[in-house]
C-alpha cells in the first residue's frame, strides 16, 4: 500500500473517532438537562438524517471535486457543528450538523480507494477500512465514556494553562474541547491526502435527475437476486446494530448497575467481537461461499434474548462478545459479496450510495421504533426480546427467500438445458 492510503486510513480513523466519543458526550449533556429517556435514540436518528436524505446527491458531490478536498470540507462541517455544542445549541441538531459532515465524507472515502489503488487491492483496502472503522468506534466509545466520567472531567478541568483563560468550565465542555481537537486532527491528516488526478466531467447538477438515477441504481441492486440478498442483510444488520448499542447501555444501567461511563466498555466488548468475527470470515470465508453465512444471523437474533436473564457483569461480558462475533462473521462476507455486484453492475461510488441510504434507512426505522417503545413505557426485557426475536425471524426470511431464489435459478437452468 502506498504513502497516500496511509494518510486516508489516518484521517479516516480520527474523524469516526471523534463521532463516536462525541455520541456520549451529547447523551451525557441529554442526561444533565434531564431529557426525557426516549431522546437519547434520537440523537443517534438525527446523525442518520443526512445520510438517507442526501443519498442521491453526496455521490456526484463526491465526484465533482478532488476526494481529499471533499473530505476536508466535510470535517470542517463536523468541527462546525461539534462548535455549536459548545455554544448550548441542543444536542440534537449539533449532532445532526455533524451527521450532515459525515454523509459527504463517507462516499469520498471509499471512492477515493478505487482511484488510489489497483482492483486486486481493494478487498484488502476495504478490510483495513473496516477493520480501522470498527477500533474507533471501540476507542471512540470507551474515550466517550472517559471523557464524561468524573475521574476523566477532573483530569480535564484539572489542566490549566497560565495567563490564558479558556473559558472551559464544565465536564461537557472540556470533554467537547477535546473531541474538536481530534475532528482538527482528523482535517490535519486530509489536506495531506493526495490529488489522485482523477477528474469526472459532467457530473450531473440536476436534482431530479440525481434522483432517478439513484431510484434505478437502487431498483437495480434490490432486482439483482445475489445483490438483494446481501444487500436485505447488511441493511439489517447495521439497523440492529445501532439500536443495540442504544439498548446494551440501558440494560447495563437497569440490570447491571452500571453508570454510563462504565457501560460504554460493554459497547467495546461487542466491538471487539465484532472485530474477531469480521476478521475470522475474511479468512475463512471466500466470496463465492458467501451466503453460507446467513444462518448466523438467525443464531445471533436468539442469542439477545438471553440478555434478559443475565445479571452478572462476569456473564455480560462473554455474552456481548459473543453477540459481537456472531454478527461481525455475519455480515463481513455480505459486505464483500454486496460490493462485488455493486461493482459489477452498475460504479461502485453508486453503489455504496444505494448501501448506505438503505443501511441508514433501516437504522431511522429500528431507532424510531425503539423511541417509541421507551415512550410507551414498555419494559426493557420486554424490548430486548422483541429485538431478538425480529432479527432471527427476518434473517430467517431472507434465508427462505434465498433457496427459493437458488430453486429458480436451478429449474431454469434445467429448462436451458432441455431445449438443447
Amino acid at each position: 500500500m502506498n504513502r497516500g492510503f496511509y494518510t486516508i486510513m489516518a484521517a479516516q480513523f480520527f474523524s469516526s473517532l471523534a463521532d463516536n466519543a462525541l455520541l456520549f458526550v451529547a447523551i451525557d449533556i441529554l442526561v444533565s438537562m434531564n431529557a426525557p429517556a426516549s431522546l437519547t435514540p434520537l440523537l443517534k436518528l438525527s446523525f442518520v438524517l443526512f445520510y438517507v436524505l442526501l443519498a442521491a446527491f453526496v455521490g456526484a458531490f463526491a465526484d465533482s471535486l478532488p476526494k481529499g478536498r471533499v473530505m476536508f470540507i466535510a470535517n470542517l462541517i463536523k468541527v462546525f457543528g461539534c462548535g455549536l455544542m459548545f455554544l448550548t445549541v441542543h444536542p440534537l441538531l449539533a449532532y445532526a450538523v455533524v451527521g450532515f459532515g459525515a454523509a459527504v465524507y463517507s462516499p469520498a472515502k471509499y471512492g477515493i480507494l478505487t482511484e488510489l489503488l489497483p482492483p486486486e487491492k481493494l478487498v484488502a483496502a476495504n478490510g483495513w477500512i473496516e477493520g480501522l472503522t470498527v477500533m474507533s468506534i471501540i476507542f471512540g466509545t470507551v474515550m466517550g465514556g472517559a471523557l464524561v466520567s468524573a475521574k476523566g472531567s477532573a483530569l480535564l478541568l484539572g489542566v490549566d494553562f497560565p495567563l490564558i483563560e479558556t473559558g472551559i468550565d464544565t465536564t461537557s465542555e472540556a470533554a467537547m474541547a477535546v473531541v474538536a481537537g481530534i475532528y482538527v486532527l482528523a482535517t490535519l491528516f486530509n489536506l495531506r491526502i493526495p490529488d489522485t488526478g482523477a477528474r469526472y466531467e459532467h457530473q450531473e447538477r440536476n436534482p431530479a435527475k440525481l434522483i432517478a438515477d439513484f431510484a434505478n441504481c437502487s431498483a437495480t441492486l434490490w432486482k439483482d437476486k445475489l445483490g438483494q440478498i446481501s444487500l436485505a442483510v447488511t441493511t439489517l444488520f447495521w439497523g440492529a446494530g445501532a439500536t443495540l448499542q442504544l439498548i446494551v447501555l440501558k440494560w447495563a444501567e437497569r440490570s447491571l448497575n452500571m453508570p454510563l461511563d462504565k457501560a460504554t466498555s460493554l459497547i467495546g466488548v461487542v466491538a471487539i467481537g465484532v472485530a474477531v468475527g469480521a476478521a475470522l470470515a475474511a479468512k475463512i470465508i471466500p466470496l463465492r461461499k458467501s451466503l453460507t453465512v446467513i444462518p448466523m444471523g438467525v443464531f445471533m437474533g436468539l442469542v439477545v434474548t438471553v440478555m434478559v436473564f443475565v445479571h452478572e457483569v462476569i456473564i455480560a461480558y462473554p455474552l456481548l462478545a459473543l453477540i459481537g462475533f456472531l454478527s461481525g462473521f455475519f455480515v463481513v462476507p455480505m459486505n464483500a459479496l454486496l460490493q462485488h455486484r455493486g461493482h459489477v453492475l452498475m460504479s461502485a461510488g453508486h453503489s455504496i450510495a444505494v448501501q448506505n441510504f438503505n443501511e441508514n434507512l433501516s437504522i431511522l426505522t429500528m431507532l424510531a421504533l425503539y423511541a417509541i417503545m421507551i415512550t410507551l413505557n414498555l419494559d426493557l426485557n420486554i424490548i430486548i426480546v422483541l429485538f431478538g426475536l425480529s432479527i432471527a425471524g427476518i434473517t430467517y426470511l431472507i434465508m427462505r427467500k434465498h433457496q427459493r431464489n437458488q430453486a429458480q435459478h436451478d429449474s431454469l437452468a434445467l429448462i436451458g438445458e432441455h431445449k438443447h
